[in-house]
């Protein structure tokens, strides 16, 4: 029996509720993973509020990282061959949020030594999020970028692989956050009334590209008056702008989104192996409170990544 956290219908936290349940055994092209640690992002909360009945109910999570309890027939990992007992992790899971569960193959890697299971159990979908903005908005060696929330998990994985291509980013942020941006190598500026000409000021020959993680109105109208070409705007957190407004807007669940997103997952782990990609973890809970986890997640400004740890 494992224990699993559960929306029991579409809402608010009280939907969720932790069950016990039976583990299936992993079939061909399946393990199963004893978790570690599992992955806390906004998307968990936002999916089951705004979830359509029918999917109901449905387990909670989508990354984890753990050691390997059982492997299925004639089975490898994304990464290669795999043994009851190798340190992996996953996403995209399905209910991650619980003490172990089965999962397919395809979607599970060799845990790079480098990375804490806290770590890796919070490395890919930010990273792969980060990933796909760069690649849409073209982002390459010598551009110098906008980055509206730069210090949340997305924004700080934005900064470490913009710098690996060898652009600049100037980072929005509030001012208890700018040691986070600097730290990863981008230029912070505060959010807030004047950001435009504060923007213009630190890049006097404009920016090429604003990537959006925060989704408000400023962040929206500040690319756009700075960025003219829209297919260098890019927002994870305002599609409806986006529509209307003829600029980009990708989410995980758009199929060209997911096919990028999968694709990435591995040059993500090898540059975590490396040690150039980090994921800054600010604070664990224990598998039971993750509903108070996720009220301190979606309170805005963890300081950092948050695991569940059963």
């Amino acid at each position: 029996m494992a224990l699993q956290w559960i929306a029991t219908r579409p809402g608010d936290l009280d939907v969720l509720v932790l069950e016990e349940r039976d583990v299936a055994p992993p079939g061909e092209g399946e393990v199963t993973i004893e978790v570690r640690a599992a992955g806390m992002n906004p998307a968990d909360a936002k999916h089951v509020a705004r979830g359509k009945s029918e999917d109901f109910p449905r387990p909670v999570g989508y990354e984890v990282a753990g050691v390997v309890s059982a492997v299925g027939p004639a089975t490898t990992i994304a990464s290669g061959p795999v043994s009851v007992g190798d340190e992996v992790l996953a996403f995209r899971v399905v209910g991650g949020w619980a003490s172990e569960l089965t999962v397919p193959a395809r979607d599970v890697f060799a845990k790079p030594e480098a990375l804490s299971f806290d770590e890796a159990a919070n490395l890919l979908l930010a990273g792969s999020t980060a990933a796909e903005m760069l690649h849409v908005t073209g982002v390459s060696e010598g551009d110098t970028v906008l980055v509206h929330g730069a210090s949340g998990a997305v924004g700080v994985s934005l900064l470490q692989q913009a710098a690996l291509v060898g652009a600049s980013v100037i980072g929005t942020a509030g001012p208890h956050s700018f040691d986070t941006v600097a730290r990863f190598r981008g230029t912070p500026v505060a959010y807030g009334p004047g950001l435009e000409d504060r923007v213009r000021e630190l890049a006097p020959d404009g920016v090429v590209a604003a990537l959006d993680c925060v989704g408000t109105d400023e962040a929206v109208d500040v690319s756009l008056a700075l960025v003219a070409d829209r297919d260098r705007v890019v927002t994870i957190a305002a599609a409806e702008r986006a529509r209307t407004e003829g600029f980009r807007a990708i989410a995980g669940a758009m199929p060209k989104s997911a096919a990028f997103r999968d694709a990435v997952r591995p040059e993500l782990v090898r540059l975590a192996a490396e040690g150039r990609l980090v994921v800054p973890v600010a604070r664990t809970f224990a598998l039971p409170d993750a509903v108070e986890a996720t009220r301190f997640l979606m309170e805005g400004h963890p300081g950092g990544k948050l695991a569940l740890r059963p």
